[in-house]
């Protein structure tokens, strides 16, 4: 990879390289440049280099070093100079567009040139193998050798700008027009494929864009431009999609606009609303979803009227006509009569799909909305007021069709309004976003209606009739299609009838034993005769006999309920299983026909290339023999020619019948080599010739070059003397004439030498002066940096002594903290001993005191036992708690509180029932832990007492906290 001192090296260096032709080493030389880390940062140069560089993409049609080059230059340029990068976007898709374009015209130009009455007489005979080999027309052929390889180029122009651009909020202007100019391109070359591909990468787009929201310069949808800029580009799409008759994409792009809108919450303008119910009613009514397409009608004719201020009174009865005649070619049954109860929830989140799609509801609660139906659409048109806006004859059309009873000339009232119908309709001139309104589209489904309410009315009235007959009151079919529409009602409950064509005639009512009517008549029977036995043999209301005779009816009933409850809950689980294993049946045989489909296409595809590999074979081997041997027939007729121009000579006897490839190969070799041996002669003897005459001509110009040589020395011996005296003449006038010149200057030689030196001592006081000035400067600036770097070097000194003093300190200060804190560890650790101590003394002091009242508890007790009862040992330990029930019942009375008397801390909460007295206060405020009472007055006379009242108050003050330590 070379590198470049400047971005401007490697432009010139790229335009030398195209002047030679090598194309390809200048593309990759700006690549190298371009994706280079060197450059990272934007100038304007680069801009001039990626104009040429996507220029010598788009010749070479190099689309993946243009994607890369303009993923670097995005990078570049990104938050510095995003103009610069759409400037070089829109270069490149114009130059893709025209290069296009050019292609497509010098197709069409080659197509007219071939256009002629003779083809045989301009085309090559290669040139009608080949169109016979292949099959291919002219214009087929002209197509895939130049349009269709720029034709790709621009569509790979297209998806890598839209790739670049669509995570760029500060270029969605320019991903905007891109998606427009890359729908047109579908729509006007008809490329359906592309489009649907198109579709799907703008739809990744926006799910990419929604999935990764932390993105620095994603757009922000909920920006009105922003906003408006998606929703131009949806509604292009789905008017593309309608042009092109993709309707699976329009539905598509319908739920695609819907869910924008839901993403942000916001309805559109009611002008692009327009739009998007025309294009439902469009795609509903190719769809055959009449239901779906009557109220998008509907929502369609609410806009208008709300909105459209323009709207002229003609234009409002057509749209509203257009709404009624919608409605009344919705069927009148349910096409989902005794489905399965998959089914109909598969039905029922279709209709919430379709409510939501055509009510436009933002909100996602699916519960709230009214189910579609086309009872609920007449009730919407009646409260609307869309009746009162139709024209007359659609009005009387309605109200024969839903409210009248004419069996039998309902057909000849319909007759003269639906050809009235049908020549109604045209273009709106005040809404100039609804196409144009043709009511004849309605006349199909409106006969089928008028059929199914006639074979409903005359249901009614007749249970027999003729098929004549029948087939004379609806004139709008033969008896075949109204058959067919009578097993359809019949299949969804509409109707009953039966057609019999063995006696010519049509049942009408439930006479078939799978009828509503006679699909319960057993149990139907068992009621009648159980209500006529009651009425016969009335019950006696005797509970005794009653239950004596059936005891257990409740429990049977209970029973027989729960055990029917049971069946019918297998049932409906055997029919899920089987409609579940109904469902992976089919889908496994769809799974296996489409593999076998996939195998099958790969192995015509296989095959196709074979065959195609082979003629292209066969063809090629075609045209190197014909090109062969007609290089042959030229050599021989070129022989034959030269042969002929040479008088006595034979010609070849030819007899092109039974000339082969390989005889006249031969034929043309053979006269080649005779040639050649001929003309080998003919060089040979002109050689001796020439020989012979070149070494004759030297032996004679000999002697002439001799005397030539002579005379040349003579002539230049005369021309030297001459020379010299010529010279020797003006040396001597030179000299003559410089002596004069030395003698006229001699003359101001002092006046020369006096000049002189003035001007040099001028000079040299000029030269002191400034050399002393110069010093004096050089001393100023010497001395001013001394006391620079003296100031610097103490502030430094005393910057360094300051730190060295704050650090000893914060040293000395940290130490000190130090020694405090283990000094109050130290002290804490000897406190907590002594009073370790101290309360271990106290608990051995109270564990004797209570020894001792012990016994003195039982030497008062004792007296009453008997004399052989054994003593209590007095060694037995205080902790054990096994003492005796007498003993313990002792120490139970013994241990009630009294006032003024000390009670042991293990049995202060035994048995207790009298309060304690308040616990005295410390010096403190607070309450002493033990809540011991103070000490009873005849304590104070034993001789322990001093010892332990002063260990108590040792401890309680070693308990108190000094001041001193406080303070610290």
């Amino acid at each position: 990879m070379a590198s470049f001192v400047k971005p401007e090296n490697a432009l010139k260096r790229a335009e030398e390289l195209i002047n030679v032709g090598q194309k390809q080493d200048a593309l990759q030389a700006l690549h190298d440049l371009i994706t280079s880390k060197k450059y990272r940062a934007w100038q304007k140069p680069l801009e001039r280099i990626m104009f040429k560089y996507v220029e010598l993409c788009v010749d070479m049609r190099k689309g993946r070093f243009a994607k890369d080059g303009l993923i670097q230059y995005r990078i570049v340029c990104q938050q510095v100079n995003v103009t610069s990068l759409e400037e070089v976007i829109k270069h490149f898709m114009h130059l893709s567009t025209e290069k296009a374009e050019q292609a497509r015209t010098q197709a069409q130009a080659l197509e007219e040139a071939l256009d002629v009455d003779d083809l045989e007489a301009d085309k090559r005979p290669e040139d009608l193998m080949l169109s016979y080999v292949s099959g291919e027309k002219g214009k087929d052929r002209s197509d895939r050798e130049l349009v269709t390889p720029w034709f790709k180029f621009l569509w790979e122009t297209y998806r890598t700008v839209l790739d670049i651009l669509r995570n760029n909020s500060k270029l969605e202007a320019l991903y905007a027009m891109t998606a427009h100019r890359a729908f047109q391109f579908c729509k006007v070359y008809k490329r359906t494929t592309e489009f649907r591909r198109l579709c799907e990468i703008i739809r990744n787009h926006l799910a990419n864009l929604n999935k990764y929201r932390d993105q620095r310069d994603r757009p922000d949808l909920s920006a009105p431009e922003s906003l408006q800029l998606y929703l131009d580009t949806r509604f292009e799409q789905l008017k593309v999609a309608t042009e092109l008759e993709l309707w699976q994409e329009a539905f598509r792009s319908v739920e695609d606009i819907h869910g924008l809108m839901c993403m942000v919450k916001k309805t559109p303008k009611p002008s692009l609303m327009v739009v998007y119910y025309v294009k439902l009613t469009e795609i509903f009514w190719i769809s055959d979803s009449n239901l779906y397409h009557a109220y998008a009608w509907l929502k369609l004719f609410s806009l208008q009227k709300s909105f459209n201020k323009n709207l002229s009174q003609k234009d409002l009865q057509l749209i509203a006509s257009s709404v009624l005649l919608a409605a009344l070619a919705v069927p009148p049954y349910d096409s989902k009569h005794g489905a399965s109860h998959l089914e109909l929830e598969h039905e029922k989140e279709r209709n919430l799909r379709m409510a939501n799609l055509i009510g436009f509801n933002l909100d996602s609660k699916l519960e709230s909305r009214d189910v579609l139906s086309r009872a609920n659409l007449f009730s919407e048109l009646v409260s609307k007021g869309v009746l009162s806006c139709a024209t007359q004859e659609v009005k009387d059309l309605y109200h024969l069709l839903e409210h009248e009873f004419f069996p039998l000339d309902l057909a000849t009232k319909l007759q003269p309004l639906l050809n009235k119908i049908s020549k109604l309709g045209g273009k709106l001139s005040s809404a100039s976003s609804v196409p144009e309104v043709q009511l004849s589209q309605y006349v199909p489904a409106l006969e089928k209606l008028a059929t199914l309410r006639l074979l409903q009315q005359v249901s009614k009235v007749y249970q027999t009739m003729k098929i004549e007959s029948l087939s004379q009151m609806i004139p709008f079919f033969d008896f075949s299609a109204v058959e067919k529409i009578s097993v359809d009602a019949v299949k969804q409950n509409f109707i009953a009838m039966k057609v019999d064509h063995s006696r010519n005639i049509v049942l009408f009512g439930n006479l078939g034993i799978e009828s509503e009517g006679l699909q319960d008549h057993l149990t139907v029977l068992a009621e009648s005769l159980n209500k006529a036995r009651a009425m016969i043999y009335p019950p006696v209301m005797k509970a005794s006999k009653t239950g004596n005779i059936l005891p257990d009816l409740a429990d049977i009933v209970d029973k027989e309920h729960k055990r029917l409850l049971a069946r019918k809950s297998i049932i409906e689980k055997r029919k899920e299983e089987q409609e579940r294993q109904l469902l992976e049946m089919e889908r496994e045989e769809e799974s296996r026909r489409l593999k076998l489909l996939k195998i099958t296409e790969e192995a015509e595809q296989k095959r196709l290339a074979a065959e195609y590999e082979q003629r292209k074979t066969q063809r090629l081997r075609r045209e190197m023999e014909e090109r062969e041997l007609e290089e042959a027939q030229a050599l021989l007729l070129e022989a034959e020619k030269r042969v002929g121009k040479k008088k006595g000579s034979r010609k070849p006897v030819l007899d092109s019948e039974k000339l082969t490839k390989q005889t006249l190969m031969q034929l043309a070799l053979t006269e080649q080599l005779r040639e050649r041996q001929e003309m080998e002669k003919k060089l040979q003897k002109l050689a001796k010739t020439m020989d012979y005459l070149e070494r004759a001509k030297r032996e004679e110009a000999a002697t002439l070059i001799e005397a030539a040589f002579q005379q040349r020395l003579l002539e230049e011996r005369m021309i030297h003397e001459r020379d010299q005296q010529l010279e020797v003449e003006l040396s001597k006038q030179r000299h003559e004439g410089d002596l004069k010149e030395k003698n006229r200057l001699s003359r101001m030689l002092e006046s020369k030498k006096i000049f002189q030196e003035r001007v040099i001592s001028l000079r040299q006081e000029e030269f002191g002066r400034r050399r002393a000035e110069r010093e004096e400067q050089i001393r100023q600036i010497i001395q001013a940096r001394k006391a620079e770097r003296e100031a610097k070097r103490k502030k430094i000194f005393y910057v360094r002594h300051e730190e060295e003093r704050i650090r000893i300190l914060r040293e000395e200060e940290e130490a000190r903290k130090r020694e405090e804190a283990e000094r109050r560890k130290k002290e804490e650790a000897e406190r907590k001993a002594k009073l370790d101590a101290i309360a271990e003394k106290q608990m051995q002091r109270e564990r004797e005191l209570e020894e001792k009242e012990r016994l003195r508890k039982e030497s008062l007790f004792g007296g009453g036992r008997s004399a052989d009862a054994p003593a209590a040992p007095a060694s037995r330990p205080l902790e054990s708690g096994t003492a005796a029930p007498a003993a313990a019942a002792a120490a139970a009375a013994a241990a009630a509180p009294s006032p003024g008397k000390y009670v042991p801390r293990f049995r202060r909460t035994e048995g207790s029932t009298t309060t304690a007295p308040p616990p005295e206060s410390d010096r403190w405020g607070s309450s002493r832990p033990d809540n011991r009472p103070s000490q009873p007055d005849s304590w104070r006379s034993d001789d322990r007492r001093p010892a332990f009242g002063s260990s108590r108050s040792s401890w309680s003050s070693s308990r108190i906290p000094t001041r001193a330590s406080t303070d610290r």
